[in-house]
């Protein structure tokens, strides 16, 4: 059961790492769009990346600390899964105070589902008031790249976690 809780919280990590590397491998291409050409494209991303985040990042957090619950007390495994849990507390922790707020300046206007419209409402008063999209851009870009490195540190941690379990 150990080994089927290992293999379920690194799928999860995966889909948080495929989500936040999709985004950051975007960063390039997106750099050089107009202002009008870039407003255009953020609302692209939703519903789908909001139900992927969902259950690839909350999933994945959830899990990963349920499984690090039940790995032995200071064994590498335990190091490598705490490390994994870090990371993605760390996507959360980016998430929140840097993608989040860009995300609602992107999505004033749009007509979200209940669902999406309370999430997106979460910590309205943080509310980027900037008024550069330059600057909105950077942070939500940047920020991107930054939660795929940190979903990359947690999906190799994990992996490897594995393979020690595998061996020992």
């Amino acid at each position: 059961m150990f080994e089927i809780l290992q293999i379920v919280t690194a799928i999860l990590a995966i889909v948080a790492l495929s989500l936040a590397l999709a985004h950051a491998l975007e960063l390039p291409g997106k750099m050089r769009l107009a202002k009008e050409a870039y407003f255009a494209m953020q609302p692209i991303y939703y519903p789908g990346f909001t139900v992927g985040g969902a259950i690839g990042e909350f999933g994945g957090l959830i899990f990963t600390l349920v499984l690090l619950l039940f790995t032995p007390w200071q064994t590498t495994e335990f190091w490598l899964t705490l490390v994994a849990l870090l990371g993605l507390m760390g996507m959360q922790a980016v998430y929140w105070l840097f993608t989040h707020p860009v995300n609602q300046f992107w999505l004033e206007g749009e007509n979200l589902s209940r669902f999406s419209s309370g999430f997106f409402s979460l910590g309205a008063n943080r509310s980027p008031h900037a008024t550069d999209w330059t600057a909105l851009r950077n942070q939500w870009e940047y920020s991107h790249v930054a939660r795929a490195g940190l979903a990359l540190v947690s999906a190799i941690a994990l992996v490897i976690a594995i393979s020690v379990h595998s061996h020992s």
